[in-house]
């Protein structure tokens, strides 16, 4: 119903029939420019990184036995914003100082931009984790302060890059399925599928991690090889979907808690109920920024940001 809702409404009034025509190719050239180029790519955009960000949610929660991790804690939002904001720096103040709109800089090479200082993040807080003795502990204080770093950092660049242009990187900042192409769909696709190819070999895995490494390696796993192929996975996962989507803040936390509600006991649910109802939480979020701004859509970050800090308080009293 959610993925059905958000192409049939949207900002421009398109009656039902006309909607249908176009997906069947047919109808109001309007009609299916705005169906087929404007709203499903940003839908199945919005798809596919609402389950990398709470596949990737659920995987760092098990592996560091932390029911309030997601992928900020390992440091990849972080990583990848700082990386972005380098890119458009460089790119736009330096080699083309007159721009000012989002229009004119290389939108092709912001997710691959992302994904790479994402997963820079996350290497350096595995290195620096395996160095220090890797743990579910260790690995999480290490995110906390390099992500603390790179956000400093970013908001430095940021601050210091002159409010004429501060606009072209606030929007991707917010987290945002606005002007989101195919090509952006196409850029998450493998990772998507690579990752829901890998999740059946983990699954066995990942419900030993749950436990202590003494009492993981008694029951024949070898601990940190498989506690490093599930953080790798986690953090290609996150780092590819804020990349090309942005930091979209909670989805990575509040998913995989709203899949344990519906799953209850049976775990072998909790994982394809944490694909589904990733894609659901983003496309809905998506369809209320639509609606409820207008022409001035607000940025799917803030709307799950709005609905998420509830959840978190009532999740930060049910850890304390």
């Amino acid at each position: 119903m959610s993925f059905a809702a958000a192409v049939f409404l949207g900002v421009a009034d398109i009656p039902f029939e006309d909607v249908v025509a176009a997906l069947t190719g047919e109808g109001s050239p309007e009609a299916r420019s705005i169906i087929l180029d404007i709203r499903l790519p940003r839908i199945v955009t919005g798809i596919l990184a609402g389950i990398h960000f709470a596949v990737a949610g659920l995987l760092l929660q098990t592996i560091t036995r932390n029911p309030l991790a997601d992928p900020s804690l390992m440091g990849v939002s972080q990583g990848a914003t700082l990386s972005v904001t380098l890119f458009l720096l460089f790119t736009v103040y330096i080699f083309a100082p007159g721009s000012n709109t989002l229009a004119e800089l290389p939108i092709s090479w912001l997710p691959a931009a992302g994904l790479a200082g994402g997963m820079l993040a996350g290497g350096v807080i595995y290195l620096l984790a395996f160095r220090l003795g890797l743990g579910a502990l260790r690995i999480t204080l290490c995110g906390v302060a390099v992500g603390a770093v790179l956000h400093a950092l970013a908001i430095g660049l940021i601050a210091g890059w002159g409010s004429a242009r501060i606009e072209i990187i606030l929007e991707w900042l917010s987290g945002s399925l606005y002007a989101r192409t195919w090509e952006h769909a196409l850029f998450l696709l493998p990772f998507t599928i690579a990752g829901m190819a890998a999740l059946p070999v983990l699954y066995r895995p990942l419900l030993l991690l749950h436990f202590d490494a003494p009492v993981a390696r008694s029951f024949g796993l070898a601990y940190r090889r498989q506690f490093s192929i599930v953080l790798v996975l986690s953090c290609a996962l996150a780092a590819s979907a804020v990349g090309a989507v942005g930091p979209i803040v909670f989805v990575g936390l509040i998913v995989p808690h709203l899949a344990r509600f519906l799953a209850g006991r049976n775990l072998v649910l909790l994982l394809p109920l944490t694909i589904v109802t990733g894609a659901i939480v983003v496309t809905l979020g998506d369809l209320v920024g639509r609606l409820a701004g207008g022409a001035e859509e607000i940025p799917i970050g803030v709307v799950t940001a709005l609905c998420g800090v509830p959840l978190l308080l009532a999740l930060l009293r049910k850890t304390t």
